[in-house]
Formats: structure tokens, C-alpha cells, sequence
């Protein structure tokens, strides 16, 4: 992949490409930043940089043979971990080698893709993946090797929070003191969530989401109409992910609207009504059946849409990014039903239901708790 091929980013590339050219390449780096921002695409570009001798500022000098192995990502001094689990293909100690194929063509098809994206692909969208202390045992033997090219050896280590405990600790000598020649990078949405004494081995890189402007100069060279793509490229708020998902009307946001829009229609309905509670019992048994990752995704989602119409609410309208796609259900009416009184307990519960979803809680009682929950608060009044 090509420094050219990842949408914006310009600052990075060139701190990327100086730190190449000076010799003073980081042996352990952390890419932090939201999901469809280009962490990926920008670590397989510097990645190919380093491997293939490339000057410039660009990919597009040194070993011709090279660039050809990292862009099919071949390149024997290239690897990869990712999070996997257990699937139908793969019985049991499952591992991103099991997995390369697959992984090849959605780096192809999206490199801009989330996790649930790439947890759809390989058929494990109702597990939780992880990055394993077998995936950490296949990372040291590989990396202990000599570089089969004499040259650098790279591991990129994709949403390097899921490593479990077991991984990190069997990681955390290697990351220290890697082999020569050895740059270790890790890709994160979350820093928080990776163990602090890895965390401070690390020259960690922050990226922000996209501007506006690279999304929509992007969809325009797809040849997007201007008015659909200026809409697009305001809702997706810097993540070229979610730009595409709408684009192919393929995000799961989609799905999402029409869940959270029952779930309040009923929630309003259930004061003081048995029938409405009958309903958002109904609709937790709906949601409960679907899997973690997608259960995670719609409370994530929630919290948007709450701070998203809190914002519209102090008519902060600049900051509002977000459209309900669905007829008959106004953003702007839902608006005054969250405010100061009633948005920092919504938050707090909406959390507390992601942190017992990912820990195997069960998942009609959390969704029906948080239901009649959410019916109270919906109904307290504004100061």
C-alpha cells in the first residue's frame, strides 16, 4: 500500500517517512485512533516503506519485487496479528495464520473496515475475538527468526486491545527488547484498554478522524453526485468507514435507527402502561439474540444518538452530525428529553451495559433492565 492511497494524514506521513529517512525508526510504536481514520492503511504503507527501501516521501522507488509482495501482503518479513476465535474453519487454539487468506481480502476490499466488519467476514460475528497467548507464542517464534530478506522484520498487531492479559505479559519482553532490525507496530482505538507496561515500551502516534474534506474529495473521485456526497461526508464524522457503509447503504446504523427508535416509542409508552413493558421486553428479547459485538456496537450507538440530541438540545446545531434516516421520527423532538437532569445517568447506564455484555452477562436481563431504566429517566423533567 501507498503513502498516496491513505486519505489524508499528511502530518503523519511526513513525521512517518522522516523518522525513515534518519534512521530513527521507533522499535515499538502505537497507532491510536478512532475507527475508519486509516491506522491500518498508514501502518501497511510505512510498513512497505521500511521493507522495500523506498525514498522520497513515497512508496514508489526501491525493489519493485518488494513493493509487489507487501502490496498482496506476501512479504515473508511482513506479519500480522488480529483478533480471531474459534469458528466453524478453525476448531480449536485458532490464530491469524489460520486466518491470512481472509485477512489478505479484506485489507483489499477494507482497509478502512472495523472489527465487526472483519469478525463478519470469517464468520465469528456473534463471538468476541481476542488476540490470544497462542497468537503471542506464534508472534516470539516467528520474530526470533532471521529476516528472510536481510532487512527489517515487521509485525503490525491490529486492535492490539483485545490482546487478554496471558498475551500481553508473553509480549511484553519482546516488545521491550525486539530483535535487530525488529519494529513491532500496534493499531488501537482504545490506548486505555492496553496494559500500561506495554503502553510505556511504546512511541505512541495519535491520529484524528478524517476531515470532512479528504472524505468527500474521496467519494467524489468514486463519482458520488456532490449533494450525496457533502450529505455523506458530514454524517460520517471523519470515519471513512462508515462513509462507504452509507454510500453501498450497508451500515449497520441502519439497523441500528430502527432498534433505538421502538426502544424509546415503547419506552415513552411504558409509564404507567403494561402493554408498553410487555413490548421493551419483547424488543430486549430481539436484540439479546443477536451477537456481543453487534449488542456492543447499538450501545455505542445509543450513546451517540443521546449526545448527539443533548447538543441539539442546547442548540450546539454545528456539532450535530448524526441523521435518522427512518420516517416519521424527529431528532429535534427527541431532543428536549435529554438534558442536564437525566444525560449523565443515561451514559452511565448505557456504559455499565457494555462493560456486562462483554463479560458474557446475560444478555435479556441486561437489555431489560436498561429498558425500564431508560423509561425513567426519559420521563424526568429538565431543571
Amino acid at each position: 500500500m501507498l503513502f498516496k492511497d491513505v486519505l489524508g494524514l499528511e502530518h503523519i506521513k511526513k513525521h512517518l517517512v522522516t523518522t525513515a529517512e534518519t534512521g530513527r525508526v521507533a522499535h515499538a510504536q502505537l497507532f491510536v485512533g478512532p475507527e475508519g481514520c486509516g491506522t491500518l492503511s498508514m501502518a501497511i504503507a510505512y510498513a512497505q516503506y521500511l521493507l522495500c527501501g523506498n525514498i522520497g516521501g513515497e512508496n514508489e522507488g526501491g525493489d519493485a519485487v518488494c513493493n509487489t509482495k507487501c502490496h498482496s501482503l506476501t512479504h515473508p518479513d511482513l506479519h500480522f496479528a488480529f483478533p480471531v476465535s474459534n469458528s466453524d474453519k478453525i476448531k480449536s487454539h485458532a490464530v491469524s495464520d489460520h486466518y491470512l487468506e481472509e485477512w489478505r481480502q479484506f485489507v483489499q476490499d477494507q482497509p478502512y473496515g472495523n472489527l465487526f466488519d472483519w469478525y463478519r467476514l470469517i464468520g465469528i460475528e456473534k463471538k468476541q475475538g481476542q488476540i490470544g497467548v497462542d497468537e503471542a507464542q506464534d508472534v516470539v517464534k516467528k520474530l526470533s527468526l532471521k529476516s528472510y530478506e536481510g532487512g527489517y522484520k515487521i509485525l503490525i498487531i491490529w486492535m492490539a486491545e483485545k490482546m487478554n492479559i496471558s498475551a500481553s505479559n508473553k509480549l511484553l519482553k519482546l516488545i521491550e527488547e525486539p530483535p535487530e532490525k525488529t519494529v513491532i507496530l500496534l493499531i488501537a482505538e482504545d490506548e486505555e484498554l492496553i496494559i500500561n507496561t506495554i503502553r510505556s515500551r511504546c512511541q505512541i502516534l495519535h491520529f484524528p478522524p478524517l476531515p470532512e474534506a479528504a472524505i468527500l474529495n474521496a467519494l467524489l473521485e468514486k463519482g458520488v453526485a456532490d449533494a450525496e456526497a457533502n450529505s455523506i461526508a458530514q454524517e460520517a464524522n471523519g470515519n471513512f468507514n462508515k462513509a462507504l457503509d452509507l454510500l453501498n447503504k450497508d451500515s449497520e446504523d441502519l439497523v441500528f435507527e430502527r432498534w433505538f427508535v421502538q426502544w424509546v416509542r415503547s419506552a415513552f409508552k411504558a409509564k404507567g402502561n403494561k402493554a408498553a413493558i410487555q413490548e421493551l421486553i419483547m424488543w430486549s428479547d430481539e436484540v439479546a439474540k443477536t451477537g456481543r459485538e453487534v449488542q456492543k456496537q447499538f450501545l455505542h450507538y445509543c450513546l451517540t444518538v443521546m449526545r448527539q440530541a443533548l447538543l441539539l438540545n442546547y442548540n450546539a446545531n454545528d456539532l450535530v452530525y448524526l441523521k435518522i434516516h427512518l420516517e416519521g421520527f424527529d431528532l429535534n423532538k427527541f431532543a428536549p428529553f435529554v438534558h442536564e437532569n437525566n444525560i449523565l445517568a443515561i451514559v452511565e447506564e448505557l456504559e455499565k451495559a457494555i462493560f456486562h455484555v462483554e463479560r458474557n452477562g446475560n444478555a435479556k436481563i441486561i437489555f431489560t433492565d436498561l429498558s425500564i431504566k431508560l423509561t425513567r429517566l426519559l420521563h424526568t423533567k429538565a431543571a
